[in-house]
């Protein structure tokens, strides 16, 4: 079954702004705690404020993550949904995620945060959370998810699929998240999954 990718305009504006201070990145933060619809990310002295969430970046990431959620139910795999709470390492970095995840066990440093990118901007996102160690970094962008896995060296290489998901085509998910209508997606994506298993594919 051909399913049409999302095409949709970008919504979502963004301010970088050079030469701020950790200091004067946690006032600006101060500042627009109560705004949701501003995103702050920093990254040694460069700051990015995003303005606003747009609704389809909203749904591209809650799609996203009934999918993988639907996938590690269906799987039996043990996961805890930490959402887009803020990885800090103080006077360096600061990334706020659309999504996190761990896996198995629920440890301070999600497994799998994943980032949705409608506005690209300067900061090189990967870094926000290489402090932290997060194991896998995803991003959708342009219609297209791209893994990251964190190796031995302490950098984010690309991979073809997931550590903790090796049997789970990336392609397939973003066929799904394509789909028209969230509910029927996931559906769908569960009947896809089970068929796959019931084959042992």
């Amino acid at each position: 079954m051909s399913i049409p990718l999302l095409n949709y305009p970008i919504q979502e504006k963004l301010v970088t702004v050079a030469d701020v201070s950790w200091e004067e990145f946690k006032g600006i933060e101060a500042q627009l705690k109560d705004n949701r619809n501003v995103r702050l990310s920093y990254l040694s002295g460069i700051l990015e404020i995003m303005s606003p969430i747009g609704e389809k970046h909203e749904e591209v990431k809650r799609t996203l993550g009934y999918l993988l959620e639907a996938y590690m139910r269906e799987l039996g795999i043990r996961f805890y949904g930490r959402g887009g709470f803020t990885l800090e390492e103080p006077g360096y970095a600061s990334g706020t995620p659309d999504e996190s995840y761990s896996i198995n066990t629920k440890d301070e440093v999600p497994d799998i945060v994943i980032e949705v990118i409608v506005t690209s901007g300067t900061i090189n996102r990967k870094e926000l959370y290489k402090p932290k160690k997060v194991p896998e970094v995803w991003f959708w962008k342009s219609d297209q998810i791209k893994i990251f896995r964190l190796n031995a060296s302490g950098e984010y290489e690309e991979v073809n699929r997931s550590g903790f998901f090796p049997n789970l085509d990336p392609d397939l998910l973003l066929q799904y998240i394509g789909h028209p209508d969230q509910y029927d997606a996931v559906a769908e994506f569960v009947q896809a999954i089970n068929s796959a298993v019931a084959l042992g594919c």
